[in-house]
């Protein structure tokens, strides 16, 4: 397993070793003991798992303290556009954002500390998408910003008339009034 930081403090990109035979393949998604190892101790205490079709965009969103939330996010099957926005408030990359592709086929998987919006954007129809948790959903605590939000410029790699939003993402607020609670 191949743990490197990206040039946002914090955020990981893993790399599995995968093993692969005439049979198919295998590799350890996640181990308590590597992590640990790699400096990272974070306690998962959830799994969720999505299912969507070319062209969903789920977020921008995060919990806040008392429940805020590490995730450690990975692709089954299908392909995403995985993005985080820094809002740390004392962080040097505050309001920077970080996207990187997973795919079924890459197997690479993203953790992201608490202190980061989340969302992605599904590239592919029938995309599996899986991810850790290290607290429990708490509608209370939800926070988010507008996918599009023009301050933050992000290229989901969709046209903006194609992507399927839900009715809650639609009316995040957007980054230049978003107070952030990290």
């Amino acid at each position: 397993m191949k743990i490197t930081e990206t040039s946002i403090k914090g955020l990981m990109i893993i790399e599995p070793q995968i093993f692969n035979d005439g049979r198919g393949y295998f590799f350890e998604s996640y181990s308590k003991t590597k992590f640990a190892a790699a400096g990272i101790t974070i306690d998962f205490v959830q799994d969720n798992q999505s299912f969507s079709h070319k062209g969903a965009i789920r977020g921008l969103h995060a919990q806040s303290a008392p429940h805020a939330q590490a995730k450690l996010v990975r692709v089954i099957q299908g392909r995403v556009l995985d993005v985080v926005v820094d809002v740390r408030k004392e962080s040097p990359t505050y309001g920077k954002y970080e996207a990187i592709e997973l795919s079924g086929d890459n197997q690479l998987q993203f953790l992201i500390p608490e202190g980061f919006l989340h969302g992605f954007a599904t590239l592919e129809d029938n995309t599996i998408f899986t991810y850790k948790v290290n607290d429990y959903y708490s509608k209370e605590c939800e926070v988010g910003v507008r996918w599009n939000d023009p301050t933050l410029a992000i290229n989901w790699g969709i046209a903006e008339q194609d992507a399927l939003i839900s009715p809650k993402d639609a009316v995040l607020p957007e980054f230049a009034g978003f107070v952030s609670p990290f």
